[in-house]
């Protein structure tokens, strides 16, 4: 069985080791460091470290401010706040002069689980994609969260990653070749392609090994970055094989599932499925319960193929 390791974790262990690597990286938390694992980072670099209170809005106009002064500023809180919250902030402050600022999203979707559906946030990726220039990113493992989190402190401008709560499936061998921008195909198939993103990646690895005993062969494919989004590796799934479900812990309106129809609508008309939260909140109750519930799982993959 495949190692379990929360995206968040692995964001946390990364940061301190990009904080050894750039001295002009500093850290903002919403007085949350011990969720969102920054308070590794504050512990390495107490000097360079900030918790700015529950204070989301102030915050990001700090982090604005601090990278006009040469500095690379990853600030992070719960999705639902850094997203809904502050988001004029983030699309006023940051993204309109283009600021160099990394938001570090953890405590996305369903899987926060018993905090329920006030804290669950199901929009981010739809609100972040909206905004002119921000990078959107949705890891899926401990080791892609790695890869694209250096990439992240080597570009200029601002950057969204989505993290989660919950241990998730170690997918990623340590030498995986993980680039901003470009989809990885983690599994050929010819009959049809699932794209998923982040936790769900590895609902669809499962899915197609089920259905591989059934005879159907899947195409997977991880889109980690939401936006800018792969349209070669999109359109080439859809001319080889047969048809399209996208997968993505998130609202159906606005997220992989939108992006994904956005270019074949205009590149490549093909059958598509588009598996998400359908336009409801969420609830308080444990992950895989509420993964279950709203149609989230390696099962409802499989049904959503099956009907092709």
């Amino acid at each position: 069985m495949a190692e379990k390791i929360a995206t968040r974790q692995a964001y946390g262990k990364t940061l301190v080791e990009l904080g050894k690597e750039y001295d002009q990286i500093v850290v903002l938390d919403a007085d949350l460091s011990k969720s969102t694992m920054t308070t590794h980072f504050a512990t390495e670099f107490p000097h360079r470290f900030f918790n700015m209170g529950i204070a989301e809005q102030n915050m990001y106009g700090v982090a604005s401010g601090m990278a006009t002064c040469g500095k690379i500023v990853f600030a992070s809180t719960f999705a639902m706040f850094a997203a809904g919250r502050a988001f004029e902030i983030v699309r006023n402050a940051i993204a309109y002069p283009m600021t160099n600022v990394k938001i570090c999203a953890t405590h996305a979707g369903l899987t926060v689980g018993e905090d329920g559906g006030s804290h669950q946030a199901i929009e981010d990726l739809a609100l972040m994609r909206s905004i002119p220039g921000m990078v959107v990113l949705n890891p899926s493992d401990a080791v892609s969260t790695d890869k694209l989190l250096r990439q992240m402190a080597q570009i200029q401008g601002p950057v969204y990653m989505r993290l989660g709560r919950a241990a998730v499936p170690v997918v990623y061998e340590e030498d995986s070749k993980i680039q901003i921008g470009k989809g990885n195909c983690v599994r050929e198939g010819s009959d049809v392609t699932v794209i998923a993103t982040g936790v769900m990646l590895d609902e669809a690895i499962q899915a197609a090994e089920q259905l591989q005993e059934k005879g159907v062969s899947v195409r997977v494919i991880d889109m980690h970055t939401i936006k800018p989004i792969d349209r070669e590796i999109i359109v080439k799934a859809a001319r080889e094989t047969k048809a399209i479900v996208t997968a993505e812990e998130h609202s159906v309106i606005g997220g992989l599932g939108s992006a994904v129809a956005e270019v074949l609508s205009q590149e490549h008309p093909a059958r598509m499925k588009i598996l998400g939260v359908q336009d409801s909140f969420g609830e308080s109750g444990k992950p895989g319960e509420l993964m279950e519930k709203y149609g989230l799982t390696a099962k409802h993959i499989v049904d959503a193929v099956l009907t092709f």
